[in-house]
C-alpha cells in the first residue's frame, strides 16, 4: 500500500486537482528561420556541446537552456547568447530541438 492508497482511506472525499506542468506545453519558443548551430568543442580537455545563433528572446533561449539541460540530466550553463552543455550530446539535443520545430545545423567533428 503506497502513500495515495493511504491518503484515500483516510480522506475518502478529497479530490486531487493537481496536474503536473507539461514542460512541452508550458514553452511557448519563437520559431526562427535560421538553423541553430551545434557545436562540438574540447575545453581543458573535456568534451562540450555548444548551441548559438537563435534570434529570439534571450529568456526563450534560456527557458530552452534549462530544458535540454534536465531532459539530459547534466550540467551547463547559458552566456553570451551561447547554451554550453557538458559532454557530447549532439545527436540527443539534435533530435530534441527537432522534435521541437527547428532547424539545427551540426558543426564539427
Amino acid at each position: 500500500m503506497d502513500l495515495h492508497d493511504q491518503l484515500k482511506n483516510l480522506f475518502p472525499d478529497h479530490v486531487n486537482e493537481e496536474k503536473e506542468p507539461d514542460i512541452e506545453e508550458s514553452l511557448d519558443i519563437w520559431m526562427q528561420d535560421d538553423p541553430i548551430i551545434c557545436k562540438y568543442e574540447k575545453r581543458k580537455g573535456k568534451p562540450i556541446t555548444i548551441l548559438e545563433g537563435y534570434t529570439g528572446a534571450t529568456e526563450d533561449f534560456k527557458m530552452l537552456a534549462k530544458e535540454i539541460k534536465t531532459t539530459l540530466s547534466v550540467g551547463g550553463s547559458f552566456k553570451d547568447d551561447k547554451i554550453i552543455i557538458q559532454g557530447d550530446y549532439r545527436d540527443k539535443i539534435m533530435n530534441i530541438l527537432k522534435n521541437k520545430g527547428f532547424k539545427v545545423k551540426r558543426v564539427g567533428g
